[in-house]
């Protein structure tokens, strides 16, 4: 599948939004939480990247936030269409290639216990479990699992 990676703009909202709507296995975030990508925070910077197919359609996002010297994967969403052909590999991959340049310790998130394809994709990118949540997703209730990665002194394949 040809497809590039970009930072998103403002622009790219609508095309975001209708990727993770779309997904039923995506933290199914508000109309609000959406907006607020873009909002300016200096204490938490964001970093909200997109995958785009050559004739402009939206195929996958990533938003991160970078807090002092870690990093939250908050999102990362990839289409029906698109899944199992490395998309979301790459914006992993570019995401944390970003958070090491960045000086950064850490990258920690938190997924759906029942999301196999994005845990078996962050154990491959040498992230590690580290704990629990109970009930911490709604629509359906359901634990999520966390994981991190420390990103000194490692490679970002893990």
């Amino acid at each position: 599948m040809d497809y590039f990676i970009r930072n998103a703009t403002a622009a790219d909202l609508p095309e975001i939004v209708r990727v993770g709507s779309e997904s039923l296995t995506a933290a199914q975030w508000t109309d609000q939480h959406y907006q607020n990508l873009f909002a300016a925070s200096p204490s938490a910077p964001r970093l909200i990247l997109v995958a785009i197919e050559p004739d402009g359609a939206t195929i996958a996002f990533l938003a991160a936030r970078h807090i002092s010297l870690e990093w939250e994967l908050e999102n990362v969403v990839v289409s029906m269409g698109a899944r199992g052909k490395g998309v979301g590999t790459a914006l992993l991959a570019e995401m944390l290639s970003r958070a090491q340049k960045s000086a950064s310790d850490s990258v920690f998130l938190e997924v759906r216990e029942s999301n196999s394809a994005a845990r078996a994709l962050y154990a491959k990118l040498g992230f590690h479990e580290t704990g629990r949540r109970k009930g911490y997703y709604s629509n359906p209730a359901e634990d999520a699992i966390l994981y991190s990665k420390t990103l000194r002194n490692e490679s970002i394949s893990g």
